[in-house]
């Protein structure tokens, strides 16, 4: 190769040389002079990159603020409502000797007290006196809700006003909340029999009758 042929070429590489890091250095300070920020629009993120980055329309670069999702809360529990009703109805007796069975009784309430409108149940007693204590069951109930009582026998009583039939009942007590159904599931608390009442026809063993009854009850509902 001759002399100039070699200058000619070292001098076309050298400017080839520098032109490749001229064009590094200007994109390397192009890339510098950049900058990169991040546009919100709701829950869409976008990154804009450029020498004076804007967000496109309809986006911020404020970030927006995410609710907490709240948490479930427990239930309330422990709640005491209280409840009065008059229900009126009757009461089927069948007399044996020296018992009685209240073998079915069938209220209603027209106060609709709670939604609980119905009353049902039996009961038994052994008289010997005028006043005598006497044991039952119950269930108030309405609306696809109920209670289910039993008299408390150590304060019931049902009390004849003449000493032989016919005669006029009455009788007063607790009723002790056991449990319940639908709203009243798991339900306690104590019910008073404030003015029950009904006549009676007969006290004869093996004569059945049914007598039209009255009586009020209230107290507390103790409910979870």
């Amino acid at each position: 190769m001759k002399t100039s042929e070699k200058a000619f070429y070292i001098k076309a590489f050298a400017v080839l040389t520098v032109l490749i890091m001229t064009s590094a250095s200007v994109t390397s300070a192009e890339a510098a002079a950049k900058k990169t920020i991040t546009c919100y629009k709701g829950t869409v993120v976008k990154k804009v990159t450029a020498a004076t980055p804007k967000c496109p329309k309809g986006y911020t670069t404020k970030k927006p603020v995410v609710k907490a999702t709240p948490t479930a809360t427990s239930k309330a529990t422990g709640s005491t409502v209280a409840f009065s009703a008059t229900y009126t109805g009757q009461i089927g007796l069948l007399w044996g000797d020296g018992f009685v069975q209240a073998t079915s009784v069938d209220g209603k309430d027209k106060t609709n007290a709670l939604g609980l409108t119905d009353l049902s149940g039996s009961g038994s007693a052994a008289p010997g006196n005028q006043c005598d204590v006497f044991n039952g069951t119950g269930v108030i109930s309405g609306g696809g809700n109920s209670l289910k009582v039993t008299f408390d026998s150590a304060s019931t009583r049902a009390c004849a006003e003449d000493a032989e039939a016919p005669t006029k009942i009455t009788f007063t007590g607790n009723a002790i909340i056991n449990s319940g159904t639908g709203k009243y599931a798991g339900a306690t608390g104590t019910l008073k029999v404030t003015a029950g009442s009904f006549d009676i026809q007969t006290s004869t063993a093996g004569k059945k009758e049914s007598d039209a009854f009255k009586f009020t009850i209230s107290g507390n509902i103790n409910t979870k």
